[in-house]
């Protein structure tokens, strides 16, 4: 995908969350370790640059690079990325990564601009709405083009994507110059 195409894309998102203020602090996984880890990564540099100082990120660091994206994330923005962990990818089946990052890069830049919405979203505004759009949860407009759904589930924020797969938020407003990283569980699946 090419910078000038994603650029479109982001231009053509519709997420527009920052109105909303006063929201409770979004709630998270009891996972202290990833949160003392991704608070001590928080940084003034891009998302980019906070991911690269992030060990957990490494997959997802060499993800970007492969899908071309680097220069994209580390451009003006500002985005939101739900970034998945190491952990996360290693859940997926064993050589989805190395064959997406080696010999399908298209389909890989897809799958990480699935992850990314344009705009800054702070957790409490991702908890404004949801908790507007009542029970069958918040649609929430990838950069892509697809849809995640929102959702709390045990005080969690929960994101389910288009086939039903889910992912917890497990850290949330990581800052970063050009925007703002909520960390994830699973890495999400488009259609």
């Amino acid at each position: 995908m090419t910078k000038h195409i994603l650029t479109t894309l982001l231009a053509g998102a519709a997420f527009s969350l920052s109105a909303c203020s006063e929201a409770a602090e979004a709630p998270v996984a009891d996972d202290a370790a990833m949160a003392d880890q991704t608070a001590n990564s928080q940084a003034t540099g891009t998302i980019v640059d906070v991911a690269v100082g992030n060990e957990d990120f490494s997959t997802l660091v060499a993800a970007v690079q492969a899908a071309g994206l680097v220069d994209t994330l580390s451009g003006a923005g500002p985005f939101t990325v739900f970034a998945p962990t190491n952990a996360a990818f290693a859940a997926l089946p064993e050589g989805v990564v190395e064959e997406l990052t080696t010999n399908d890069t298209e389909t890989l830049a897809s799958i990480l601009t699935y992850h990314v919405v344009a705009g800054e979203v702070l957790a409490a505004d991702v908890l404004a709405a949801i908790e507007g759009a009542g029970d069958a949860g918040f649609a929430i407009t990838t950069v892509n083009g697809a849809t995640l759904t929102a959702t709390l589930v045990d005080g969690n924020v929960v994101l389910t994507d288009a086939a039903g797969n889910t992912a917890t938020v497990v850290a949330t407003d990581v800052d970063a110059s050009n925007g703002v990283i909520h960390v994830i569980d699973t890495v999400l699946m488009p259609a």
